[in-house]
């Protein structure tokens, strides 16, 4: 049976570009980060601390826990040296259990190959031990377990979360081209939002970025929208410290007065945005508007952020429609938003040159496998007046 107080080499998997925001989320929860690399975060910790980890990371895709090292030099010898380990201290019996590989050798081609030697060698181990074994699939139902190989070097993982935790768990219905939810927190933080000044989210669509912060500025973490993760598949969960770190979640939460602003010239836009909303119990928190976005409401004041997501465009007709709307949200930005911080996330640069402002910063994500920026324009309100920002997340 697994001790999930046993301390181990934690890694935190995220998107290409993440890594410095989950950085953040980790140091937040006051855990010491040991390396930081494009996609992944390493640190110290126990199967405990990646249920935390699990429960209120925004911006991460997995939480693994390291089971071994080893030296491995050809596909031949993985089966001997995965079916030589305890497993029968990991996962029950009569359990269910996935695999996941990444693997880069010169010895497969294929790493469904890896992951059918990894499933053999621990069913093997249960049938001739016990004469009886857990059952297996694709699913991330149960437990999953994790193989990197990469040169000869190879390490397995157990998987804690099984699904990723890029989505949230309360959008259930998607728009048209939706931000996934750990690339919308992401941004929300590399904007450098306070989380108490005004955020205007136009061109809302189903409206994950305007939920995201309303999530992030009242400490509504993930964890509270999702009840299945792989950890729960572990021999040595226990259930009962599961429920009292959710019932924690719910104890964080801050009712502060922040303004949401999310407005869609879409109707059906506005109508998923609201469900989404109510999915996450946040629907009375946030304003929702129907109409063009240069007719959004800006609270006065001039101090915020105001985010918009606009189209691409992908074929020449949709770019030259696409021009005019960039030249009118950078007209909607001098016009209307004074003071406050202009952010605009695109996947097509010539496009975000439309705009007609010079960015003050041009912070690289992926949307997918799409290039993009989120474009951070300083609105000055008549003279140079300091905006928004809180230095610390600059």
């Amino acid at each position: 049976m697994l001790d999930f107080e046993r301390k181990g080499i934690i890694v935190v998997t995220c998107f290409d570009r993440f890594s410095p925001y989950l950085e953040q989320e980790i140091i937040a929860l006051g855990y010491t980060p040991t390396e930081t690399y494009r996609t992944r975060v390493t640190l110290t910790g126990s199967l405990l601390d990646c249920m935390i980890l699990n429960m209120h990371l925004r911006t991460a895709s997995n939480v693994l826990f390291n089971l071994i090292d080893f030296p491995l030099h050809h596909i031949k010898d993985l089966y001997g040296k995965v079916k030589s380990m305890p497993w029968e201290n990991y996962l029950a019996r009569d359990g269910y259990f996935s695999v996941s590989s990444t693997v880069e050798h010169e010895t497969v081609d294929n790493p469904l190959f890896a992951n059918v030697t990894v499933k053999d060698a621990i069913v093997d181990r249960f049938r001739e031990k016990f004469d009886v074994r857990p059952d297996t699939g694709s699913d991330f139902k149960g437990a999953v377990i994790q193989l990197f190989w990469k040169n000869n070097h190879a390490s397995i993982y157990l998987n804690t979360s099984g699904e990723t935790l890029v989505k949230h768990g309360y959008r259930m219905v998607p728009g048209k081209a939706p931000m996934m939810e750990a690339l919308a927190a992401a941004t929300i933080m590399a904007s450098g939002w306070d989380r108490q000044s005004p955020f205007i989210n136009p061109m809302c669509g189903a409206g994950t970025v305007a939920i995201e912060a309303l999530l992030i500025a009242t400490d509504r973490f993930p964890g509270i929208y999702r009840d299945h993760y792989a950890f729960q598949h572990l021999l040595g969960y226990d259930e009962k410290t599961y429920r009292q770190l959710k019932k924690q979640l719910y104890l964080k939460i801050k009712e502060v007065p922040v303004t949401i602003i999310a407005s869609d010239i879409s109707e059906r836009a506005i109508t998923a945005s609201r469900m989404n909303a109510e999915t996450a119990g946040v629907e009375e928190l946030i304003t929702f508007e129907t109409g063009d976005f240069a007719d959004t409401s800006i609270p006065e004041g001039g101090k915020g952020a105001v985010f918009l997501n606009p189209e691409y465009g992908q074929r020449l007709g949709e770019m030259e429609e696409l021009e005019g709307t960039y030249k009118r949200i950078g007209d909607f930005l001098k016009q209307r938003c004074g003071g406050y911080a202009g952010l605009v996330f695109t996947g097509n640069m010539e496009l975000g040159k439309k705009i007609g402002l010079k960015p003050k910063r041009k912070i690289p994500f992926y949307n997918g496998t799409l290039d993009c920026r989120l474009l951070h324009f300083e609105l000055y309100e008549g003279t140079r007046r300091k905006t928004f920002l809180n230095p610390e997340n600059t």
